[in-house]
């Protein structure tokens, strides 16, 4: 930590992030272990459909490491936390509510806020209790009217410990992945019509969900966690390419964004009869991670480009591109709600975050939050536990937590509200991105 007594400089290289706040955000199903009956609890136990062969029961055992996963946001100096609820784990059957799990979140809360912290709360990331997932999910009729009953119990038994809120996480995703690409439950595969199904169930619970957390807790802040990228064509000179770039944004994210923010629903989604349009967003949340070529019908990477270790696309000047378009639209606070980069050797995690955040500070944009993904190595869905998101490494087998340097770089920037020079020259200086020019 710096010394108190003397002011950072931010000489060049170094930058002050003024007006931003830092945060680590993290999902219930990625990091809480334990045996919740959910959609991917059920869907890890077949065989194959997991890279690695793992499941969520283990994961970073975080249901009973809460005190110790506090402590260590509080020696990080980190005064904002993104936590999921597992739905799964609260409502175990339709209309039975488990007293034992929704006390468990309360103590969490409790102790996040007495420990300085302030929670964003995710009602939903990707995880449906196993009965609801068996009954049709989102797709069934009654989607929304179950929907809504957690929602009603979970507002009136931890209303009063949390300020803000995520509706939902990356509908676009859930419903690609799930229904076009079919390697995430329910594993259908091809079926557009089905997926925009879904995000338009989806859009129309955020709405609901909105406005009756507003009923109940009027101060509240509430937002949806929007998957966004930067969408460009692989060969520019291709007219085909242009086409199907820009169809591909507006299919995945532009109609979408509409609904969720404004309650507008247009092509290919109808307007629901009970929805009016409206404002339905107090901060724009934005997940962003990296940029999509398009060549034809066929969403992939250029070549030539910083990759991750997952491939993609490493492109910082993204970020900025898409909130920007996002406040032309919809004006407001925006929350970056995630952004990070798999990197299990932390060999260019602080040259990321520093490329990220000095695009955010030279915007101009009323970027007010930005919350690191992740906190800790987690569960990474259909990849299992070999991406390293963390900035905090875990050892599955023991359970160990080790602050990575990156971490500590991170550390550092909260403490400074800024890169300073010397943060630069110790923790970004001489580090590169992979490319992938083979």
């Amino acid at each position: 930590m710096p010394d108190a007594t003397q002011a950072p400089s931010f000489d060049p290289p170094g930058f002050a992030l003024p007006g931003l706040t830092l945060g680590v955000a993290s999902a219930a199903t990625q990091i809480e272990g334990g045996d919740a009956d959910t959609n991917w609890h059920r869907w890890a136990d077949v065989p194959g459909r997991i890279a690695d062969g793992t499941t969520p029961r283990r994961a970073a055992d975080h249901w009973n490491r809460v005190e110790q996963d506090t402590a260590l946001l509080g020696e990080l100096g980190i005064g904002h936390y993104r936590m999921g609820l597992e739905w799964a784990r609260i409502e175990p059957s339709p209309g039975h509510f488990d007293r034992t799990a929704i006390n468990h979140y309360r103590d969490e809360l409790t102790a996040l806020r007495a420990a300085g912290i302030t929670p964003l709360v995710t009602l939903h990331h990707f995880n449906n209790p196993g009965w609801f997932e068996a009954a049709g999910g989102w797709e069934a009729r009654h989607a929304l009217t179950v929907f809504d009953r957690y929602v009603d119990y979970v507002l009136v038994n931890l209303g009063d410990l949390v300020d803000e809120w995520i509706t939902l996480n990356e509908p676009n995703v859930y419903a690609t992945k799930g229904w076009v690409d079919g390697d995430w439950p329910p594993g259908v595969s091809g079926s557009i019509r089905r997926a925009q199904k879904v995000m338009q169930t989806m859009a129309a619970a955020h709405i609901r969900t909105y406005l009756t957390i507003h009923r109940a807790w009027p101060r509240a802040k509430v937002g949806v966690a929007n998957h966004l990228r930067a969408f460009a064509p692989k060969r520019r000179w291709n007219p085909l390419d242009r086409v199907s770039a820009r169809g591909a944004e507006y299919l995945f994210q532009t109609a979408l964004t509409r609904a969720f923010s404004v309650g507008r629903f247009l092509a290919p989604f109808v307007q629901p009869p009970d929805i009016d349009p409206g404002h339905y967003y107090d901060f724009q949340g934005i997940n962003y991670y990296t940029r999509s070529s398009v060549t034809g019908l066929a969403d992939g990477v250029a070549r030539r480009v910083p990759v991750n270790d997952l491939g993609w696309e490493i492109h910082p000047a993204g970020l900025v591109e898409v909130a920007r378009w996002t406040h032309e639209r919809y004006p407001g606070p925006i929350w970056i709600t995630e952004n990070g980069t798999p990197d299990a050797a932390d060999a260019f995690r602080p040259l990321f975050l520093h490329d990220h955040l000095k695009a955010i500070a030279g915007s101009g944009l009323p970027i007010e939050r930005f919350y690191h993904w992740c906190f800790t190595d987690n569960f990474e869905w259909a990849e299992g536990e070999e991406p390293r998101f963390g900035l905090v490494a875990l050892d599955y087998p023991t359970q160990q937590r080790t602050v990575r340097e990156s971490g500590r770089f991170y550390a550092d920037i909260i403490a400074n509200r800024g890169v300073t020079a010397a943060a630069y020259r110790r923790w970004v200086l001489g580090r590169h991105y992979p490319r992938n020019d083979a």
